[in-house]
């Protein structure tokens, strides 16, 4: 089909290029074989009066006129699927539709899990793909190469919807045989001792607890930086170190690994724990059953104010 004198087939390949950014590969993604898609490429620079690929070693890099095109041909071609393919009701348990979710280790371990065993019971042929925390995550969204985006409300964006989950609560957290960890930690005793802290991402984004650190000017003595929350444990068992750590994972942990649980010596709020999606989702019957599942899911968490209290040395 032609729109303007382009043929319409050239846009589902300039976008496998632009995602796969080779050429076999993006052959194989959307069925063509390799010369097919060759001679697309071709039709595509002439169309565009540009080379809009060159060649560096097995990878094809975009030009400027390529990286401008990339969004609104993805953006097209989502909008395509979503309103004209995607018009079927969803029926979950005949579905075997791939739900692509970027989240931190720990919302994985103290909430998805859950998910994934409520998706098992309710849709069996439904499957996940869980994504590391990225830089652009919200480029992500727009882009339609992630369905949801689990992480605290605080760092996300407002150009996509979004809705709470449920709220969590930090504490600082120690090996058990950390003499130094008193169950009244102060703040000078919290600021002096070795910390262990996650920093998410090429970019190396703080925690939530470093982020508020840094806004109100105190700066900690991190000694080991680790990739997500789950590898803070290790790092503790048989040092010094403490780390703050969100309650929930906390006490997943401290089923297996001897752990030291005690206040915060400052007043680090309680965060909310959100969920965000594309917002060319929002009508698409397959985002609105998952939405519910998460939604029903969290309702089930017991808000950490109402937990027993405050945590209690451990």
């Amino acid at each position: 089909m032609r729109f303007k004198g382009l043929d319409l087939n050239l846009l589902v390949a300039l976008d496998a290029l632009m995602t796969e950014r080779n050429l076999t590969a993006a052959a194989r993604t959307i069925n063509l074989s390799q010369p097919a898609m060759s001679a697309a490429v071709a039709r595509l620079r002439t169309y565009f009066h540009d080379d809009l690929f060159t060649m560096i070693g097995r990878e094809l890099v975009p030009t400027p006129r390529a990286e401008r095109l990339a969004p609104a041909v993805r953006e097209a071609l989502l909008h395509i699927q979503i309103s004209i393919i995607s018009w079927d009701p969803f029926c979950p348990a005949q579905s075997d539709r791939r739900f692509r979710i970027i989240l931190s280790d720990y919302a994985a371990l103290v909430f998805f899990e859950k998910v994934v065993e409520r998706a098992a019971r309710e849709a069996p042929a439904v499957s996940f793909e869980l994504l590391p925390l990225a830089d652009n995550y919200d480029d992500c969204l727009r882009r339609g190469d992630a369905d949801f985006l689990i992480f605290p409300e605080l760092f996300m964006s407002r150009t996509h919807p979004r809705a709470r989950l449920f709220d969590e609560t930090l504490v600082c957290v120690g090996c058990r045989s950390n003499k130094q960890l008193s169950e009244r930690l102060t703040l000078e005793e919290y600021m002096s001792m070795g910390h262990v802290a996650v920093k998410f991402g090429n970019t190396r984004t703080p925690s939530i607890e470093e982020w508020y650190l840094l806004e109100h000017g105190f700066k900690r003595h991190i000694e080991v930086v680790v990739q997500g929350f789950s590898m803070i444990p290790s790092m503790l068992s048989g040092t010094d170190r403490i780390a703050t750590m969100p309650l929930r994972l906390v006490k997943y942990f401290a089923k297996t690994i001897p752990l030291r649980i005690v206040e915060l010596p400052l007043p680090l709020p309680t965060f909310t724990q959100a969920v965000q999606w594309p917002a060319l989702h929002n009508g698409d019957q397959a985002s609105l059953w998952m939405r519910e599942v998460l939604f029903q899911e969290a309702s089930r968490i017991i808000s950490p104010r109402r937990a027993k209290g405050r945590p209690r040395r451990s």
